[in-house]
């Protein structure tokens, strides 16, 4: 009998052609909007294998009902949506997608910011709309990217490719985290409270966790400078949400460019509201050979592991 494998989620092809190739057998949910809890229930009952999306809450409910579940292969880096207790208790092997998605994820933070300082969408805005009149010497003054300084909070593989893109616009870079790091370029490593009161651009790329969930709270939030921007590629849940609107509302602070947030898919309508916004629909991945690239890397940790071979980039 084949082994099965369940796909919560449409994928690039490349994907089904490695299954195809291993001679697995597949289901793909393909269903408008993400797939229904007791949909997934019933998906991972016969299933050996689960790739599910990082939207996607594969709590201990599912883990229990997948009976024959050997690996789920997470379709992004992060894995916070997995209980990784239960997967252990399991003995169900949990893997990611690491290293692909750094560059992109950097292409399109470093976009966002520049975007959000150069008042990028309000201008564009304007054009549509009809409202140009002409140049004029004060029309969207924004703000200077080149040599301000960038802090980033969470210095892993996607904020040192940041601070690489930061050089070379002649920014100094500060950063803070566990621990200073051993880099290739320079960099200064300092307190968090210091880096958010010091940097004119403040880039969160953590991943989240019990240590990381509301980390930036509002006193840390609080002593942004009034020319800053905040740049979220992380998690929405890392940050308290809330306040930085009140923050943006009152202009305490320059802006904000937002990939994710606290509650997506549900948007805060008071951050439509703002036009010193940038809102991007949580795709710091999406470009067609990074996930492409994703979905191979997903598809092979399922045919490696179901086949008997170790998978490599596994979690637990």
């Amino acid at each position: 009998m084949k082994q099965k494998v369940f796909i919560a989620a449409d994928l690039p092809e490349t994907a089904y052609r490695i299954l195809e190739q291993a001679g697995f057998e597949f289901a793909v949910y393909r269903g408008t909007g993400y797939i229904s809890g007791n949909e997934l229930l019933q998906a991972v009952e016969d299933a050996d294998a689960l790739i599910p999306l990082l939207a996607h809450k594969i709590d201990a409910c599912v883990i229990a009902a997948g009976k024959k579940l050997k690996i789920i292969a997470n379709y992004a880096v992060g894995y916070n949506n997995i209980d990784l207790e239960a997967a252990r208790k399991n003995q169900v092997i949990v893997t990611n997608t690491p290293g692909v998605l750094t560059e992109t994820t950097a292409d399109l933070a470093f976009g966002a910011m520049i975007a959000v300082a150069r008042k990028i969408a309000e201008g564009d805005k304007m054009v549509r709309e009809g409202r140009f009149k002409g140049w004029q010497a004060k029309l969207l003054l924004g703000c200077d990217v080149y040599g301000k300084t960038l802090g980033i909070i969470g210095m892993g593989r996607i904020g040192q490719a940041m601070a690489r893109r930061g050089l070379g616009f002649g920014m100094k870079i500060i950063y803070a985290g566990r621990s200073a790091k051993t880099l290739d370029f320079p960099a200064e490593f300092i307190e968090i409270r210091k880096l958010m009161s010091k940097a004119d651009f403040i880039l969160l790329s953590l991943p989240l966790n019990q240590e990381t969930r509301g980390i930036i709270n509002r006193s840390l939030l609080s002593e942004m400078k009034p020319e800053a921007f905040l740049i979220n590629i992380a998690r929405g849940e890392i940050l308290d949400e809330e306040f930085l609107i009140s923050l943006l509302e009152r202009q305490k602070i320059s802006g904000a460019a937002l990939d994710v947030f606290q509650n997506e898919p549900e948007i805060n309508p008071r951050l439509c509201a703002l036009q010193n916004t940038i809102l991007t629909p949580h795709i710091g991945s999406a470009s067609l050979a990074t996930r492409d690239k994703m979905a191979a890397m997903a598809a092979g940790e399922v045919v490696r592991v179901l086949s008997g071979k170790p998978a490599v980039n596994r979690v637990i």
